[in-house]
């Protein structure tokens, strides 16, 4: 169900008003994540998503030091601006390096050189200031949904003054909803409580694998929070259909027992006549807080693969047997 002519279903951000594809493209490997990928690669991943009928894209300063969002704001330019949803972080501010290694992959994770660096900044000038340079960045006006990004080591200085600095900007018009972005569920679960969060976007916690961040998502479905479920193929281990002696899993190599559950399952698909990447992408979909999924695409052929597991049949005995 790929094409031009593909109308990806929508479903309401929570309370915000903001619908969104359920389906969303995540910039990170435009940013170059891992490993180069070229102009002209990041350009068509955008283009054949947009083909594909997705409408929600995500990125973040983190993201190869600005790369991401300059590149994602290029391929974005070619379409109208009302007619997708744009995501953003705030949390790091890019500055100067003033000891530049060469490359960002051994500090960063991103193949780019490093001549930036990231500073951590959870005040509301901070958040202001890097909203005006993503702003820049990906030469729109306006951004759709900004996160507070990974503030795991600052979870009082986000509750006190990050998410309130961004929720005066969403009450003033300037921002359309207020999230926070992070790879584990129990701070987020504080700030659902403790400020008027619209939205959450949790990476790897609530998979096919790992459900971890069942208590999160059922306190987010019943205060009308919006959940939007990043990385279902936890760092790629749920990818293929047969998980690899080298798979990788949360940004390293996956344990022994990781591993041996990950082929249980991916064992049990094929059984029901599935493949382990189309239940990976479509499971976190199922719980009722989740808006959409959103998972990174650095290339087109990646695009069109997560779309065809996306829309794939899959048997109700499938959710049965795995749980």
């Amino acid at each position: 169900m790929t094409g031009a002519d593909h109308r990806m279903p929508q479903r309401p951000l929570g309370r915000t008003g903001i619908d969104v594809t359920v389906l969303g493209f995540g910039a990170s490997g435009i940013g170059n994540l891992g490993y180069a990928t070229a102009d002209g690669d990041a350009a068509a991943a955008v283009g054949a998503a947009w083909d594909a009928g997705i409408r929600m894209f995500d990125t973040a300063p983190h993201y190869g030091l600005g790369l991401s969002e300059r590149r994602l704001g290029e391929a974005l330019r070619r379409y109208p601006r009302s007619e997708y949803v744009l995501s953003t972080k705030v949390g790091r501010l890019l500055r100067p390096n003033p000891a530049p290694t060469g490359s960002d992959l051994a500090s960063g994770g991103f193949a780019v050189p490093d001549d930036l660096t990231r500073g951590w900044d959870f005040t509301a000038a901070g958040v202001e200031r890097s909203l005006e340079e993503s702003l820049r960045r990906l030469g729109v006006d306006r951004i759709d949904i900004v996160y507070v990004h990974d503030p795991d080591d600052a979870v009082d200085d986000a509750v006190r003054h990050a998410i309130p600095a961004l929720v005066k900007l969403r009450d003033q018009g300037v921002i359309g909803a207020v999230g926070v972005g992070m790879n584990q569920w129990q701070a987020p679960l504080r700030m659902v409580g403790e400020t008027d969060l619209d939205v959450v976007m949790l990476a790897g916690r609530y998979t096919l694998l790992d459900r971890s961040g069942t208590r999160l998502l059922d306190e987010c479905a019943r205060r009308g929070v919006a959940v939007v479920a990043a990385a279902p193929f936890n760092s790629g281990l749920l990818a293929r259909p047969w998980p690899p002696d080298d798979a990788r899993y949360d940004y390293g190599p996956a344990p022994q027992d990781v591993l041996r559950q990950a082929r249980r399952i991916a064992g049990t698909c094929q059984a029901h006549g599935t493949v382990l990447p189309a239940a990976a992408v479509q499971f976190p979909l199922r719980h009722p807080a989740v808006a959409s999924v959103v998972t990174g695409m650095r290339s087109a052929r990646h695009v069109d693969s997560v779309v065809t597991g996306a829309f794939a049949r899959l048997p109700d005995a499938l959710w049965h047997a795995v749980g």
